[in-house]
């Protein structure tokens, strides 16, 4: 069941080849249909649930209806609502709802009646289905009757106007004696008029225009070469707002000041001259157009240059070289830092040699100092780590104190991961029981 809805779906969908009009009403159209009235099945929906009656699979069954034949008339009121009159006829015993009324033998029975077919597609596709409401009335030996028929169809597109129909409708009465029945019908419909082509309005004479810019030959001044209207015909290739004929640089976006050319750029750095405070030489944007300046003149530009107000070399980032008695001096110093015995307290016997790198580092303020701790690996490593690193803050405390900028010095714990001696000797963890002093800029 699912597969047959999902092609039905795909069916629906797609448009009749023959239908391009917007307004598409269905023409005046005669059909022929057979026909089923099931009385049966009606009752059984009154008395049963509609699970009770499919699952029966007695609603099918030809031998509960009776056959009939159906003329019907269709007319399209909208692209989407149809009229649809049918008249009916068969012979059949009808069964009286009304118990009191007896019901005659099989006679001649007849129906009329007028409904309206709601589509949600137009007759431009293969497959419509549609929703059916109405009134009628049907006739037997007897008497008349009322009803309203509801129901729903499909209408396949057989050719221009030619449909094939399927219709089911429940008929509720209205009159005393009518019943409910099922009306079950398949047929044919085809139009009887034909409908009306609406041919084209003759192509208008074309327009001189060679080029085909829109701008007619006689008003072109460019007619061999699609232009704009803004320049009478004529091209702006670079779309700067001047016509190519006038620009002497056609491919570059320019300036009516330098005859549709871009601003000049003498030094090739980028930035056009206009905007280049220094326009013979290359320079950079954040300097609007000049070069990084060179404050020491050491051929370091500022931007690198680790001191830019002290002339240096380039091989150290624009600083002076460190001299080198200098730096032996502080690592000498480094040999005379002593500590209490598994403490950070320094020693007042230190204080010297930690004067003397004082003394070094305010003759030059480019200089940092760089501190290490080390320990022997007597002891939990994770202690002796935290041990180094204390005794390096401990002198850069002591530093700092006699007027050194904290952020000159950068301190570091190894704990015993870099030994100097042999650790199994007491000579040799006492060496690598240190404080490193080193310098840089």
């Amino acid at each position: 069941m699912k597969k047959l809805l999902v092609c039905i779906l795909m069916v629906t969908s797609l448009k009749a080849s023959f239908a391009q009009k917007k307004d598409y009403k269905k023409l005046p159209s005669l059909g022929f249909h057979i026909a089923g009235i099931d009385f049966k099945t009606a009752q059984d929906l009154r008395n049963k649930s509609v699970e009770s009656v499919l699952k029966d699979k007695q609603w099918y069954r030809f031998d509960r209806m009776n056959p009939a034949l159906t003329l019907s008339y269709l007319q399209g009121l909208t692209n989407r609502i149809d009229f649809m009159g049918r008249l009916t006829g068969t012979f059949l015993e009808y069964p009286a709802l009304n118990p009191a009324l007896l019901n005659p033998a099989s006679t001649l029975y007849s129906e009329a009646d007028a409904n309206v077919n709601f589509k949600p597609l137009t007759d431009r596709y293969i497959l419509v289905p549609y929703l059916q409401a109405g009134i009628g009335a049907s006739l037997d030996k007897r008497s008349f009757m009322a009803y309203i028929p509801l129901g729903a169809g499909l209408q396949f597109n057989l050719w221009d106007d030619a449909f094939f129909h399927m219709n089911t409708s429940y008929r509720i009465p209205v009159s005393p004696r009518a019943n409910y029945s099922l009306y079950h019908s398949i047929g044919v419909s085809f139009s009887i008029k034909e409908r009306k082509v609406i041919l084209p309005p003759p192509a208008p004479e074309p327009v001189k225009d060679r080029d085909g810019d829109g701008v007619l030959d006689e008003n072109d001044n460019c007619p061999d070469v699609a232009g704009l209207a803004s320049f009478k015909g004529c091209p702006d290739s670079d779309k700067d707002g001047i016509a190519d004929q006038e620009d002497k640089c056609p491919q570059e976006s320019g300036l009516a000041k330098y005859q549709g050319c871009p601003i000049p750029d003498s030094d090739k750095d980028g930035i056009n001259d206009e905007s280049d405070k220094c326009p013979t030489v290359p320079g950079v944007a954040r300097y609007e157009g000049c070069p990084i300046p060179d404050g020491d003149g050491d051929g370091v530009n500022d931007e690198d240059d680790k001191c830019p107000a002290v002339s240096g070399t380039a091989a150290n980032a624009g600083c002076p070289p460190i001299k080198e008695e200098v730096k032996q001096k502080v690592e000498m110093a480094s040999k005379n830092v002593f500590f209490k015995i598994s403490s950070s307290v320094l020693l007042k016997k230190s204080h010297a040699a930690l004067d003397e790198v004082v003394t070094v580092l305010k003759s030059d303020m480019s200089l940092q100092l760089l501190v290490e701790g080390h320990s022997d690996n007597t002891g939990n490593a994770e202690n002796n780590l935290i041990l180094s690193e204390e005794r390096a803050n401990s002198v850069k405390a002591y530093i700092v104190s006699k007027g050194i900028e904290a952020g000159r010095i950068i301190t570091s714990g190894y704990g015993q991961e870099r030994p100097l001696a042999d650790n199994n000797t007491e000579n040799g963890r006492a060496q690598n029981r240190r404080v490193e002093l080193k310098l840089k800029n």
